[in-house]
């Protein structure tokens, strides 16, 4: 286990700026999420802490030491890839013992084999130990490449979106075993995804990640409810915020496409907003009822079942 800082990281490639002044602090034993679209830094910060690149600013602390010019093998944390890094021509157990076989400091053969059972009961793959890699199933894989990682005992676990490459209904039995193993081991997790559904089902806490700066984090609760700003308003949640703009006038909300008014509450006061300032108003899609008679008029313009609920636009 393992207390992950960034303090005020940097990364550019050439002219491309990759990460921007990114602050991260992840507890020891926590389960952090690093959320973000396709570009948004998620990759580069995980290789960041593994020690595969180098900032070109800020520091990297794991457990209040500053690891900068640590190189990977002595951060010890396990990095699992949405490609499965496993060897073809070895079974199972052979994947399983691989890491723990380097010519230097080799672990004792009945420790290497208590280790590769233990992973194996914890994944649940005990059956398949004696198979060869290219025999098993999208799934399969992913548990073996877990089980790599997990037999090391490294520090930190560094996920880069593991489960994206398997089928819906897999990637919802392996969000429940991860959360589960991760509580199981007590160990520290950074899980990078795009997908906020495995953001917000497994994070203790999870960071918003948007074009290489963090903008907001906290629990899935926090993020979801009190978003930041509108990036965050609108990224998460499916189908996402309603955003709609208005202002201030006289001390009351008018959303301005729909010439209706609601009062302003002390809270927004207190955040600065005066009269005729222009404003965001944001509106979860299930906090909207139709009814008849109702004060403001919609039209429908779609409605898609989903079986237990309908999603109208």
């Amino acid at each position: 286990m393992a207390h992950i800082q960034l303090k005020n990281i940097s990364k550019t490639f050439g002219n491309h700026t990759a990460l921007t002044g990114l602050d991260l602090d992840i507890a020891d034993g926590e389960f952090f999420v690093l959320l973000g679209e396709t570009g948004a830094g998620k990759t580069t910060t995980l290789r960041l802490i593994a020690g595969l690149e180098k900032p070109s600013e800020g520091q990297v602390f794991i457990d209040g030491v500053d690891v900068a010019d640590w190189g990977a093998a002595e951060r010890d944390v396990a990095l699992v890839l949405q490609q499965y890094s496993l060897y073809p021509r070895y079974t199972v157990r052979e994947n399983l013992e691989f890491p723990l076989k380097p010519k230097i400091r080799r672990l004792p053969d009945a420790e290497i084999k208590d280790r590769v059972d233990r992973a194996a009961r914890t994944l649940r793959i005990e059956h398949l130990l004696d198979r060869k890699t290219d025999r098993l199933s999208g799934g399969e894989m992913q548990r073996v490449s877990i089980g790599r990682a997990i037999v090391r005992k490294p520090r930190v676990f560094l996920m880069d979106e593991p489960l994206s490459a398997l089928d819906a209904k897999l990637r919802e039995a392996l969000r429940t075993e991860l959360k589960n193993l991760q509580m199981q081991l007590g160990a520290t997790f950074l899980f990078v995804t795009h997908d906020q559904i495995e953001a917000m089902s497994m994070g203790d806490k999870v960071g918003v990640l948007n074009h290489g700066r963090i903008v907001q984090t906290g629990t899935p609760h926090e993020i979801y409810n009190n978003p930041r700003d509108t990036y965050v308003a609108s990224f998460v949640g499916s189908p996402p915020m309603n955003l709609i703009d208005g202002k201030l006038v006289n001390g009351r909300a008018v959303m301005a496409p729909l010439n209706f008014e609601l009062p302003f509450s002390g809270g927004a006061k207190a955040g600065g907003a005066t009269d005729g300032r222009p404003l965001v108003f944001g509106i979860r899609p299930e906090d909207v009822y139709l009814e008849s008679g109702a004060p403001v008029e919609a039209h429908v313009h779609d409605v898609e079942n989903h079986g237990v609920e309908k999603i109208l636009t």
